[in-house]
């Protein structure tokens, strides 16, 4: 997302920062949260998205810390290709493009869905889901080949709608939360119920649900090497917002469907219109089921809208593509029709791909930062700013990441239970 949007003729103002974190981290992946975390259920879900939230907030803190020693508008290309050379650099490059263009995929992938859902319910007219994503991808293509500026200000208006209608749909959901779901007790429990081997499939999901660590160059853009008090706040309080967010969705979610009906969500795909119909299915209410599919619609626009104008950006600069027509022309078809040309022929892939994104993204948001700042304090002698990590923490935050990678290549090969 263009940091411009939230620029002001005066000093930005830390509310600034915090809504910059909270508009990257929480869109339309939060449809994936209820179905990854399934297998360990409500209580098992809390405990770990509190723990990942905590290192996430901590390897954020650390990219503070290395971008300070750097002018303002210096990027993971710079400071990484300074402080740990060409090949370091080379890899996060790969892990980063691969991180938009798989985002990319499953906000087409989850855009298509909804709108295919939206559309029959309202007009009786069924899509076939690979026309969907033609359709889809064309919309946003154009948008984006038109202007940046343009998706910036549809994102702005997007990410408060969603937030209007996630909102509005609490007080109904609040009323029929059944504690006896929350806790999987025997009344709604499968049958020989288990839940610590579905912890490690988790993880993935949950790490990615705090990525906001590209925007650290954005925040110390925004506010400058003398804004750092604001910078980390912005940081603390969007994480700590998102955290509790989380734990409210999935508390009206696992509250009102038991972790026995999530088998049969997962068989149709676990795609956002087979979970915002299972919500729906719930209540008889017009304006409840109305609500949800504005909110379905709106959480992924968002999404992909602000993940795609970023990978829009890094294919422009990588290949030197002009700003001009032709020039975006040329970005727009490198940045959409790859990820388009799989979701045509896949087009349920939305749980999955957010998956394998966890896979990429912990490589330079869990795994890069502490080397990083390692390499920035035997480089430099003073610091702008100290993350609160000494070198215990920077290494075991290190093997968590190791851990993270390694369930994503074991999942591949069908090493690891999965909650079906």
């Amino acid at each position: 997302m263009d940091v411009n949007i939230f620029k002001s003729k005066n000093s930005p103002g830390l509310i600034n920062g915090a809504v910059l974190v909270v508009a990257t981290v929480v869109g339309g992946g939060m449809f994936s949260l209820p179905i990854a975390t399934a297998g360990i259920w409500f209580p098992g879900a809390t405990l770990i998205l509190i723990a990942i939230s905590i290192m996430m907030l901590l390897t954020g803190l650390m990219l503070v810390e290395v971008n300070l020693h750097y002018k303002a508008g210096a990027s993971f290309n710079t400071f990484t290709q300074d402080l740990l050379g060409n090949k370091w650099n080379v890899i996060v490059g790969i892990s980063f493009g691969f991180v938009l263009y798989i985002l990319t995929y499953a906000f087409i992938s989850g855009s298509a869905a909804v709108m295919s859902m939206t559309i029959f319910k309202y007009h009786g007219f069924h899509f076939p889901a690979n026309i969907s994503v033609v359709i889809v991808t064309m919309l946003v293509g154009v948008i984006a080949w038109y202007s940046s500026l343009l998706v910036g200000r549809i994102t702005v208006v997007l990410i408060v709608g969603k937030f209007i209608a996630f909102f509005s749909i609490f007080p109904l959901l609040i009323n029929h939360i059944e504690s006896d779901k929350l806790i999987d007790s025997v009344k709604f429990a499968l049958p020989d119920t288990e839940y610590l081997p579905y912890i490690l499939m988790t993880l993935p999901f949950c790490i990615i649900s705090f990525g906001f660590h590209g925007n650290v160059p954005s925040l110390v853009k925004l506010y400058g090497t003398h804004g750092v008090r604001n910078i980390v706040r912005s940081i603390v309080i969007g994480t700590l917002f998102s955290l509790l967010l989380y734990i409210f969705w999935l508390t009206v979610t696992m509250g009102n469907i038991s972790r026995a009906e999530f088998p049969a969500i997962i068989a149709k795909g676990g795609n956002i219109d087979v979970f915002v119909e299972a919500i729906s299915g719930l209540f008889t209410s017009q304006y409840m089921d109305l609500t949800l599919t504005f909110f379905g619609n709106f959480a992924v626009a968002s999404s992909l809208l602000a993940a795609t104008l970023g990978l829009f950006d890094y294919i422009a600069d990588l290949f030197h593509f002009s700003n001009n027509g032709t020039g975006r022309l040329k970005t727009a078809l490198v940045t959409y029709f790859p990820p388009a040309a799989v979701c045509f022929f896949f087009p349920n892939g939305f749980t999955y791909a957010i998956g394998f994104a966890g896979l990429a993204f912990t490589i330079w948001s869990v795994i890069l930062p502490p080397f990083l700042v390692k390499a920035a304090r035997k480089r430099f002698t003073t610091a702008h700013y100290t993350a609160p990590c000494n070198n215990v923490v920077l290494n075991l935050v290190i093997f968590i990441g190791g851990i993270v990678y390694l369930t994503v290549v074991l999942d591949v090969f069908g090493l690891l239970p999965t909650f079906r």
